[in-house]
């Protein structure tokens, strides 16, 4: 996962190329990879307490009138 991006080179290619190119790699990626891979992007998008808290239980009691 924290492979460098080789910036010598340049790839031009069209959008549906490149998506089965990753449909290529994500299918033959093993499952700790992936599960690596799912674990960065929700620190990226949730932060640390997505991967590592846990869920929140509360209870709210509503008084009927």
């Amino acid at each position: 996962m924290h492979r460098r991006i080789n910036r010598s080179e340049i790839v031009i290619s069209t959008a549906s190329l490149l998506d089965k190119d990753d449909r290529k790699y994500w299918a033959k990626a093993d499952v700790k990879e992936k599960l690596q891979t799912i674990t960065y992007l929700r620190e990226c998008f949730y932060g640390r307490e997505a991967t590592t808290g846990r869920l929140q239980r509360f209870y709210q009691i509503f008084k009927r009138t």
